[in-house]
């Protein structure tokens, strides 16, 4: 028989003491998480050392559509991994297969729609994300360098969480560091020996992407323990089957899809504010903060992902008592984490704005001055996340996409309108923050809330 240990750690989410289980599911978490947002900001340092500050922007631009399809794939890899963990809790293997499998084929269909829309009238696309005259080419080439890998980045983000499910936290991070390598290797090499610019940045992510997605499905093909694919029928009872299942998965997960929509308004809403106030280097320097910001998610989604087996399982086994002490990990864990990176933001913010831009352009001190303000929101938007990840793990849909809702829109707009009419510049970079504390104030109140209501 094949040896398919791939140092499986041994999780037993049903009697494992939850510390234990949540560090062994946290610190590869973390790690990969870290490699994966590594993505996003090679690309960033890359394309501002190559290009300059008008293709940071261009790729700023395209960067919400890139969330977009991020958004899909964690919103079924969420789901899935919420619905499976609880059938898996209560010994029905074949149903949690069956919803795996699920989950790919009709995610992936989604994609394909988004990329076939979206290759149709690229230039109408880039336009609509705000693309001015002065970045329309650039960003035409990197939205189309890009769409090749929204495929297999569907299949990373869904495969992340369940390889985790089936007990192989080190594996997931394994893809991500190997999808990292890549695509800094490809980065350095496509825009500048090459010299393909923005196109070469967006070519090399496709890459790495491809890469990533790859070893997704050769864990599940080759290695897999508990989670396989299920051949799916294609009878009418079967494919209402799977409507249904797909429904509940999206409910389950919409909330972390309404998380990277919430980050592509939040980078529309932003380019928008920034240029009409800023200009191009105004919108150069928040596409810093931009680049910033998916680390600030990794790490705290890595809190909410590492949490979430450990509660969906015990609240499927009906233990209160252990999702109680996991939620109380994961927000300590927050804290910790959010702490650390406003601290690294405040102390190494020139060094940090000085890897994307040279000090002479006008962009480059727009940032080293906004970037401690946005800088503010790590802790409040961590805790955030652990939240709405603890509520989606409990199949309370309406909790976590309310509260998405509210950090990610209903908040964040009227800052980015208000904020920089009362304060200034200062206001641009704040609005952000506030969002986060606001929604923060509101879970507070209403989780204790309820804690503190007599049980009748």
């Amino acid at each position: 028989m094949k040896n398919r240990n791939l140092d499986r750690d041994k999780l037993d989410l049903a009697n494992g003491k939850i510390g234990a289980l949540f560090r062994s599911l946290f610190f590869p978490t973390l790690v990969g998480m870290i490699f994966n947002s590594a993505l996003t900001v090679i690309d960033g340092i890359f394309v501002g050392r190559g290009v300059g500050a008008e293709g940071i922007a261009a790729v700023n631009i395209v960067a919400p559509l890139f969330m977009i399809g991020t958004g899909i794939g964690l919103m079924f890899g969420i789901g899935a991994s919420v619905v499976a963990s609880i059938r898996l809790s209560e010994n029905k293997q074949k149903a949690a297969r069956i919803i795996m499998t699920q989950a790919f084929a009709v995610g992936l269909l989604l994609i394909g729609v988004v990329c076939l829309a979206t290759l149709l009238s690229p230039r109408r696309v880039v336009y609509a994300l705000g693309c001015s005259p002065l970045l329309e080419t650039d960003a035409v080439h990197y939205l189309l360098g890009l769409l090749p890998g929204l495929f297999f980045l569907f299949i990373e983000c869904v495969g992340m969480m369940l390889i985790r499910l089936d007990g192989s936290p080190k594996y997931a991070m394994s893809i991500q560091i190997a999808a990292a390598v890549v695509n800094i290797v490809l980065d350095w090499y496509m825009v500048f020996p090459l010299g393909w610019g923005v196109l070469g940045a967006a070519v090399a992510t496709s890459i790495a992407c491809i890469v990533g997605g790859t070893m997704v499905l050769v864990y599940f093909l080759r290695f897999s323990v508990q989670l396989k694919f299920y051949r799916l029928k294609l009878s009418v009872t079967s494919l209402l089957l799977t409507l249904r299942n797909t429904g509940y998965m999206v409910r389950i997960g919409f909330a972390t899809f309404l998380t990277e929509v919430a980050m592509s308004v939040m980078m529309l809403t932003g380019n928008y504010m920034f240029m009409r106030l800023l200009g191009e280097d105004g919108v150069a320097a928040f596409a810093i903060a931009c680049y910033l910001f998916p680390i600030v998610f990794s790490i705290s989604n890595a809190v909410a992902q590492s949490a979430q087996p450990i509660i969906s399982f015990n609240y499927g086994a009906r233990r209160p008592e252990r999702i109680d002490r996991t939620l109380r990990i994961a927000l300590f864990t927050a804290v910790v984490c959010g702490v650390s990176v406003t601290a690294c933001l405040w102390t190494c913010r020139s060094g940090i704005v000085g890897l994307f831009l040279s000090p002479q352009e006008g962009a480059y001190a727009l940032a080293v001055e906004g970037l401690p303000l946005f800088a503010l929101c790590a802790v409040f938007f961590a805790l955030n996340i652990s939240f709405i990840g603890y509520y989606q793990s409990i199949e309370n849909a309406f909790a976590s996409t309310l509260y998405t809702l509210l950090r990610g829109v209903l908040f964040l707009v009227p800052c980015f309108l208000l904020l920089p009419r009362w304060l200034g510049t200062p206001g641009l970079w704040l609005a952000i923050p506030a969002a986060e504390l606001s929604t923060n104030l509101v879970i507070f109140a209403r989780y204790l809330r309820g804690r503190l209501r007599p049980t009748p």
